[in-house]
């Protein structure tokens, strides 16, 4: 079983973005010429996913993204944020990052959808989310002119570190209490009696 996981932990290193089950066992497959069965697989996942927990490594292998990756343990996350923020001058802007969350929440949508919601052209953020791969097309509208539809892509789900799309926040997460003035616990001094 060492051999097989050995494979395994080198798939998952060399790997760009997060790589799944059945892309391993096609590796592997292809590899020995003959099917290798997926509970070993999963088995020898399992062994790497504990042997990387140890303190001894920086990094461990996590289930991302619909896959697997090697990502970099939270007690380093210091150092590699001063590292990727030297590396990368270039962020998303607000109104990427804006038109990234209406395309998650509503996808597929078309541009003109998308530009409804915001109130202002799209263009230039479809296009940089297109370029940086964090959206992609996934077929065209019925509507008239049979306009694009935009997803969200796998490099999406990877960038922010998330396994499915039901992981997003829901709007709840971000609602305040309705009805509330002041602090809790906070008492009105004007109706007291005196």
């Amino acid at each position: 079983m060492d051999f097989l996981s050995q494979h395994i932990e080198a798939l998952i290193f060399c790997a760009q973005k997060p790589i799944s089950l059945s892309e391993i066992q096609a590796c592997l497959s292809e590899m020995f010429e003959t099917k290798v069965p997926e509970k070993d697989i999963k088995k020898a996942i399992e062994g790497i996913l504990e042997k990387y927990s140890d303190d001894k490594f920086p990094f461990e292998a996590q289930k991302i993204g619909g896959g697997y990756q090697f990502l970099t343990k939270p007690a380093y996350q210091a150092s590699i944020g001063i590292l990727l923020k030297q590396q990368s001058k270039k962020r998303l802007s607000v109104s990427a990052l804006e038109t990234l969350s209406i395309i998650a929440y509503k996808q597929p949508v078309t541009k003109s959808g998308i530009e409804q919601i915001r109130g202002v052209n799209c263009d230039y953020s479809v296009q940089k989310l297109l370029e940086k791969e964090l959206i992609e097309i996934k077929g065209k509208s019925d509507s008239i002119g049979r306009p694009l539809l935009y997803g969200t892509s796998d490099r999406f789900m990877d960038y922010f570190g998330i396994n499915d799309l039901k992981d997003l926040p829901t709007p709840k997460d971000f609602a305040t209490p309705e009805n509330e003035i002041g602090t809790p616990g906070e008492e009105d001094q004007d109706t007291k009696p005196e």
